[in-house]
């Protein structure tokens, strides 16, 4: 019992226990399990995950969690620490199977013309060999529901981010449904072509809103 209790409190850790002395830390403390996995499959609803980010988006987005939870602003060194992260990307060593949400492309965070260099900047990481993107449209008929965003690490562990905490689950059964959902949510998903079609439109309403 006290070693399921043990467990019970390392998979579910406050936000504010991870950043109490800022946020370079946090994102310092995940280079080890980015190195040694080899297959990340990610599924967003609302942000681009931070892998795929240009410093001026997660710049933006971290100074917004820093100041809705309190969290000491260490924004350019954890920008700093998060762009250094995104080295797994080129490596040729890791592969990546990402689904959005279309809402992910059109969720302002920012800037019209900062979300614009933000989407451009996924276009070109979605030619990468090594990167499988797909955007789910908002107007399918859906076959599985939306989720919060989640991240799986290899067969090891899932990862997912509340407003207040990060799970961390590495019972396989539970991985095992995690995995069920991201084949399911990547069934929806549209690829190649078809997704920049939606992220170029996502571009373009951008101009249509800043002439507006």
């Amino acid at each position: 019992m006290v070693a399921s209790l043990r467990a019970v409190e390392g998979m579910y850790v406050e936000l504010r226990r991870l950043t109490r002395t800022g946020m370079r830390h946090h994102q310092k403390s995940r280079v080890p399990l980015y190195e040694r996995t080899r297959l990340f499959r990610i599924y967003e609803p609302g942000a681009i995950p931070g892998l795929f980010q240009t410093p001026n988006y997660a710049r933006t987005l971290l100074g917004r969690i820093m100041a809705f939870n309190g969290i000491p602003d260490d924004r350019e060194e954890a920008v700093a620490a998060r762009m250094d992260r995104q080295r797994v990307v080129h490596s040729g060593e890791h592969r990546f199977a990402v689904i959005l949400e279309e809402w992910a492309l059109r969720c302002r965070i920012g800037s019209a013309e900062m979300m614009a260099g933000q989407l451009g900047h996924l276009i070109n990481v979605a030619s990468f060999p090594s990167v499988s993107l797909g955007i789910i449209p908002a107007n399918i008929d859906r076959t599985m529901w939306s989720s919060p965003g989640f991240w799986i690490f290899d067969e090891d562990r899932v990862e997912i981010e509340t407003p207040s905490a990060e799970l961390t689950i590495t019972q396989p059964r539970e991985i095992a449904v995690y995995a069920r959902t991201f084949a399911e949510l990547s069934s929806m998903a549209v690829y190649g072509a078809a997704a920049r079609s939606l992220i170029t439109a996502a571009i373009n309403d951008l101009g249509a809103d800043e002439d507006g």
